[in-house]
């Protein structure tokens, strides 16, 4: 059973050797471990570091493309190594190294096919108060998306299995950790979660420039991969709305015509507005099967990629070690 820890960095030299130094060598039931840096464009000798640090595998970007697509690049080469499982971790040291094993005993177990590492946000020493309610309503809204249970669905430290990684695809070009959450949540992918140490900030993120930064593009995620995977629930929803509220106004012209006597005259307001959320909510509604059946595409997309990515990585070549 192989295990790869990949690190993505960008401009981690500093930092890269506490992370690296605080990974186990060897855990129960993984017969290897290799370390794997994806460099995002780092200019201050990042891959020269994890090179004298002895990492097997590392992917160099030629310029900074982001987190997200240094995940996607990094788990490509996983999957190429033949790696069994794969533990994502940070360059800034920020979760305890050995807690890995934590991650990788569901796996092992075959009960869980993605592990999030839960960071202990009531107690974070670092965490503001401002934050800590962020990150639980954040994690909160995105529990409702995915349709999962996990209590720090922004946590990074996390584990995955072969299969999962294979059925995994990423179109985000700002983080992988609410996706990959999504994701696995639409495919029905068995998800567990520990509580996991943290260790002291080295520095200040490089994600985002301040919380509300942070919560802008978060946000803007989750209602991008929300209308990718449930546009079908999202429009009915809006189709839904529109249709009761033109039912109010409706009932409420025929109450006041028929039971009061006003005249009709004066309500042609009302039912010109009747008019339009009836159209309105006739065209969500359309928009809501295309949704259904661009979904119903997407699904066997995926099946397809999923069998080109087994063939691809399960070749004589590509076999696991």
């Amino acid at each position: 059973m192989k295990l790869i820890i990949q690190i993505p960095c960008y401009n981690e030299a500093k930092t890269l050797p506490q992370t690296i130094q605080d990974l186990p060598r060897s855990i129960p039931g993984i017969s290897s471990i290799e370390l794997q840096v994806i460099d995002d464009g780092s200019t201050d000798g990042t891959s020269e570091i994890a090179r004298e640090l002895g990492v097997a595998h590392i992917v160099r970007f030629r310029r900074n493309r982001g987190l997200a697509a240094a995940f996607r690049a990094g788990i490509d080469n996983a999957l190429r190594l033949g790696a069994d499982i794969v533990v994502n971790t940070d360059a800034d040291n920020q979760y305890m190294g050995s807690d890995v094993a934590l991650l990788v005993e569901p796996i092992l177990n075959n009960t869980a096919d993605m592990v999030i590492g839960c960071r202990p946000i009531d107690d974070h020493p670092e965490f503001s108060f401002l934050k800590k309610c962020f990150q639980k309503f954040g994690s909160w809204v995105l529990r409702k998306v995915s349709a999962t249970s996990v209590p720090d669905a922004a946590s990074g430290f996390r584990a995955y299995s072969r299969a999962a990684l294979l059925r995994l695809n990423i179109f985000s070009d700002f983080s992988y950790t609410m996706e990959t959450l999504i994701q696995a949540g639409y495919d029905n992918l068995q998800i567990a979660s520990r509580d996991i140490r943290v260790n002291p900030k080295t520095r200040e993120s490089r994600l985002f420039r301040n919380i509300w930064h942070y919560m802008w593009r978060s946000g803007k995620t989750i209602i991008n991969i929300f209308l990718l995977y449930r546009s079908a629930r999202f429009f009915g929803v809006l189709a839904i709305g529109a249709f009761v509220a033109a039912v109010l106004v409706i009932v409420r012209y025929l109450v006041l015509m028929y039971l009061f006597q006003v005249s009709t005259t004066v309500f042609w307001p009302s039912i010109i507005l009747a008019g339009v959320l009836l159209v309105l909510a006739f065209l969500l509604y359309l928009t809501g099967i295309l949704g259904s059946l661009l979904a119903a595409n997407r699904k066997l997309s995926e099946d397809i990629l999923y069998r080109l990515r087994k063939m691809e990585y399960d070749r004589p070549e590509g076999k696991r070690q």
